[in-house]
């Protein structure tokens, strides 16, 4: 963003109204003059963060393959080059960068009461002629959200206006749960991708289409006269990613071969005006899905987490198609105008950062938050204790809020190394803060929370790492399923991204200085098992007891495994 640009977006804050008086020095502007003939608002991963949260932007996002040092595999100083962003609140926007300073400047993002805001004056500004969008990961990620099964979130989303949405972690609540909200939720849930399985089928279970798709694989949306039909991809390693056995009835998939034979059919009989892809594949699937199947005009991408300040436009038969993403947690709002023309559209996009402190939150939203928060207020607001260091997830490796959850397990458990999963999702918690019951949650809030102890040999932690190590960094997007490498404490460790499977860790050293041997048996605890179901305390418990004991967590460095040959990688900080 230009200093015009900035002086433009304070200036017509004012104008909205929605802006906060004594927020007149870096103001964001959320009243955005309309082109064409609708407009097109997402939000995607606000992972159940009713309120506003920091969230402190990777300094690790790797690109490999083709994807190598390109968007969105750019951090910090390369990202700001690349999209010419040069103020700081921007800055502290779309990177990690001096995040604990920016923070206290600038504040936190977010809150649904804020969006609510937002969201009604993008829609105002586009007389209503417009459509909002939800990637999905929505239900899940908070303490709130856990307690009422997602009910929290269902009935917000009712509030903030969603129309269509698509999902991932909504799912790990369970068939029965998650039909109960979508019963309670008055947009329209879409995924072509996800079917009956044959045993359902024959158990009775009734399918919505002749084609087998558990739910509604589209939806037409007439908008100012236009036809546009928006079609769900759900995530499609559900089953692989969480547990398969919450959803024994149901298969996922990529599908881009069923997915082209959808939009062939829709073209045919539907007449649209727009073909929306509602995504949460993730950025390096989206890219290579829209290289594949023609025909997709936009694609509105989730599951990565990642922030696309400018669209990515990719060209398959000499045909565009744009794709969007707007980050996580509620910081981000994607809008696009488009005009439509005989066979093209034109558009005009904008990816604005929620500033919650710049902006008047809604009476009607902050009323629900609430009532839902209530009952649990005493629980969740619990401080357990501090640390002298920025506390945060998200990053190809580890986060220092990971290191406390493995210090928790190793000190609670007695292990010699822990493992934790490589979520994205998390709000952030700065230094010196208080640590909340809640903010343990936003970090562990899962229905699979269960803690487990037991004997590994090296080899099968090498074959851990290996097996994860590929999810991420195989040069195939279709063979990627998102998240981040396996946290780890009471090991460190070599990584070459750019081999093979079982060819990128290498020399993984205990804590004493020797190498890990693959035949040695050692004690490894972790959490949030996928293929069993695990008997030990939910990982909440075991950090708060942790946490709860020490009172202040000291950190004095996030320690990082030692990455080869990635030197010239935009996905590292410099």
């Amino acid at each position: 963003m230009n200093r015009r640009e900035f002086i433009q977006f304070l200036l017509a804050g004012y104008a909205a109204g929605i802006v906060k008086p004594s927020m007149s020095s870096s103001t964001i502007n959320y009243n955005i003059k309309p082109f064409g003939d609708l407009r097109l608002i997402h939000i995607t991963d606000t992972h159940a963060q009713l309120d506003p949260m920091h969230f402190r932007e990777p300094n690790y996002n790797l690109g490999v393959g083709i994807n190598r040092n390109t968007p969105p595999h750019l951090v910090g100083k390369r990202l700001l080059d690349y999209y010419s962003i040069n103020s700081s609140i921007m800055k502290h926007a779309f990177t990690h960068l001096d995040f604990n300073s920016h923070a206290k400047e600038f504040g936190k993002f977010g809150g649904y009461a804020h969006l609510k805001t937002v969201i009604d004056q993008l829609r105002s500004d586009a007389s209503q002629n417009s459509l909002l969008l939800d990637g999905g990961d929505t239900w899940q990620g908070s303490g709130l959200s856990l307690l009422t099964n997602g009910k929290d979130m269902v009935e917000a989303s009712n509030i903030l206006g969603v129309d269509v949405m698509t999902g991932h972690w909504e799912f790990t609540y369970g068939e029965k749960i998650f039909l109960e909200n979508l019963k309670n939720f008055n947009g329209d849930f879409v995924a072509q991708n996800i079917s009956l399985t044959e045993e359902a089928l024959f158990d009775g279970i009734e399918p919505v289409d002749d084609d087998n798709h558990f739910q509604k694989p589209y939806v037409i949306k007439t908008i100012n006269n236009q036809r546009v039909a928006v079609i769900g991809q759900a995530f499609p390693y559900t089953p692989i990613a969480t547990p398969s056995r919450m959803i024994p009835n149901l298969t996922f998939g990529i599908r881009d071969n069923e997915l082209q034979d959808l939009i062939d059919k829709i073209k045919e009989t539907e007449k649209p005006s727009l073909i929306v892809l509602l995504s949460h594949n993730g950025v390096d699937v989206d890219k290579k899905m829209a290289s594949k199947v023609r025909g997709i005009d936009i694609i509105f991408g989730g599951h990565t987490h990642d922030v696309l300040p400018k669209p990515i436009e990719v060209i398959n038969n000499n045909v565009k198609t744009v794709i969007l993403n707007s980050g996580c947690n509620g910081k981000f709002v994607s809008m696009i105008d488009i005009k439509v023309k005989h066979s093209s559209f034109e558009y005009r996009y904008k990816l604005l950062p929620i500033f919650s402190n710049q902006i008047e939150p809604s009476t009607v939203m902050n009323n629900h938050i609430s009532n839902m928060k209530s009952p649990f207020k005493n629980h969740l607001n619990q401080v357990i204790g501090k640390s002298n260091h920025d506390l945060y997830r998200r990053g190809n490796f580890n986060g220092s809020f990971d290191n406390l959850i493995c210090d928790s397990m190793s000190n609670v458990l007695d292990s010699e190394i822990c493992l934790s999963p490589g979520f994205r999702w998390g709000a952030t918690v700065l230094a010196g803060e208080d640590i909340t019951m809640s903010d343990i949650y936003n970090h562990t809030a899962i229905t699979y929370p269960n803690v487990y102890r037991r004997e590994m040999t090296g080899l099968t932690i090498k074959n851990i790492l290996e097996d994860v190590a590929d999810n991420i960094f195989n040069p195939d997007p279709y063979l990627q399923q998102g998240g981040d490498m396996v946290r780890t404490t009471g090991i460190s460790y070599e990584i070459e991204p750019k081999n093979s499977i079982n060819k990128r860790i290498k020399n993984i050293t205990l804590n004493n200085g020797k190498l890990l041997k693959n035949n040695k048996k050692y004690i490894v605890s972790g959490w949030a098992s996928v293929n069993s179901e695990e008997s030990g305390a939910p990982i909440w418990e075991v950090t708060k007891e942790y946490l709860g004991s020490i009172k202040h967590y000291d950190l004095s460095k996030v320690k990082q495994p030692i990455l080869v040959s990635e030197d010239d990688n935009f996905g590292i900080e410099i």
